[in-house]
């Protein structure tokens, strides 16, 4: 199976390459459109601040080609957010793919949200195997509230949305990477997908 990684300088990827790894794929690191194009499934992370992020996908095109993708794509992390129309974060634009503006968390919790935390209301077959209120690993200051394209939820200030679908793209606010057996299992699930 041919796995991409969108490489746009946004974060490290080491351990996802490694958590393919264990599943027994060697996943591509590339920024190259012709190779993210031919691949079985794309991977778009993410981490850092949104408006530098897009200011590196605009650069390279990246912006205009991601939406275009036809396979099973999984955005992770800020590769979730920026599937959205616009974040507050530096008030930047998204991808527009989701209909749906990322929000700060207030000032009532602690921010950045940081550790695990349960996901629950799964709805997709991205969470087969997967346990209502199992946990995963979180990093975020920004979050997506719940919509239509919700798949999970988790609970920070109330809930919000912690993964989405919209037709080929799907996306998740945690780190599967990081997320023990349960991430382990949604990463093998959007193989299969």
């Amino acid at each position: 199976m041919d796995v991409a990684i969108i490489d746009y300088g946004a974060g490290n990827v080491k351990s996802l390459q490694f958590a393919l790894e264990r599943l027994g794929v060697q996943a591509r690191l590339t920024h190259d459109w012709e190779l993210i194009q031919k691949a079985d499934k794309v991977i778009f992370p993410g981490q850092g601040a949104a408006a530098s992020a897009m200011k590196k996908l605009t650069a390279t095109g990246l912006d205009q080609w991601i939406p275009q993708l036809q396979q099973p794509v999984l955005g992770i992390c800020l590769g979730m957010q920026l599937l959205c129309s616009s974040t507050a974060e530096g008030n930047s634009p998204g991808l527009g793919l989701i209909k749906a503006h990322v929000e700060r968390f207030p000032n009532t919790v602690k921010v950045p949200q940081m550790g695990w935390n349960t996901i629950f209301s799964l709805q997709s077959n991205l969470f087969e195997k997967i346990e209502e209120d199992a946990y995963m690993y979180l990093v975020h200051s920004y979050f997506v509230p719940v919509i239509e394209e919700t798949i999970a939820q988790s609970d920070y200030a109330g809930n919000y949305s912690v993964a989405l679908q919209k037709d080929n793209f799907y996306g998740v606010q945690f780190h599967p990477e990081k997320s023990s057996t349960a991430g382990q299992q949604l990463l093998e699930n959007f193989l299969k997908l």
